[in-house]
């Protein structure tokens, strides 16, 4: 009897360590939907994903908002990835052959040309900048590892569009351009396939005076 129920006692602790933790799993749901819809999320929405009430949702939004897992933006309201989440993809980006050795050329471009070189990949809110080579004059604009760009105004969120499926950056533009009309996206579609023909993108004084850039897609497996 005792020996029985020993071996009871070691199965319902096996069984406590299989159920997991739930709030660990919770977690793993909100960044899971972050990651599928590719676009930042409202508390509903978030809520809903997790089978949660507003509220409880709420809490747990706080605690992975303070981890920076998630972030919450003050102006939207709504929630995205956060730097914790962005040093993550970074280590498993950095695991990829193809962006281990387009890094060491990044870097012997900027040193060459004087110029600033960045790398851009595929994120949720659009191209987000992934390693970022400084130019030796300054350059009056703020990039860094993490920033996103906008997708009609700059060059690279011009190619961004011209090289990914529709379905995962129309809303996305539309969000950025509440007030474009049908005729402004028509337009926006031919200046995509005048990239895609040309096979890159520039922008001269634009999004900001005197800073002009060059972008080319480039595409690998991790990068996709």
């Amino acid at each position: 009897m005792a020996a029985a129920g020993r071996k009871t006692a070691q199965a319902e602790s096996e069984e406590k360590v299989q159920r997991g933790i739930q709030s660990v799993e919770v977690a793993g749901r909100f960044l899971g939907a972050l990651a599928a819809v590719r676009a930042p999320m409202t508390l509903a929405e978030l809520a809903d994903t997790a089978q949660l009430a507003p509220a409880q949702a709420h809490a747990y939004l706080v605690s992975l908002t303070r981890l920076g897992l998630i972030k919450r933006d003050h102006l939207s309201g709504r929630y995205e990835p956060g730097p914790l989440s962005l040093q993550l993809g970074m280590l498993h980006l950095e695991s990829d052959p193809a962006y281990r050795a387009a890094v060491p050329r990044v870097d012997e471009l900027a040193e060459r040309t004087g110029f600033s070189v960045a790398i851009s990949i595929a994120g949720p809110q659009g191209p987000a900048i992934v390693r970022y080579v400084p130019a030796a004059a300054p350059l009056h604009v703020n990039l860094h590892v993490g920033t996103v760009m906008a997708l009609a105004a700059t060059a690279t969120g011009r190619v961004y569009c011209a090289f990914q499926p529709r379905a995962r950056w129309e809303s996305l533009w539309r969000q950025q351009q509440p007030q474009a009309t049908t005729a402004d996206f028509n337009a926006f579609d031919e200046t995509l396939d005048a990239i895609r023909a040309r096979g890159m993108e520039r922008s001269i004084d634009t999004p900001s005076p005197a800073v002009s850039s060059l972008v080319f897609p480039y595409s690998t497996p991790a990068m996709r």
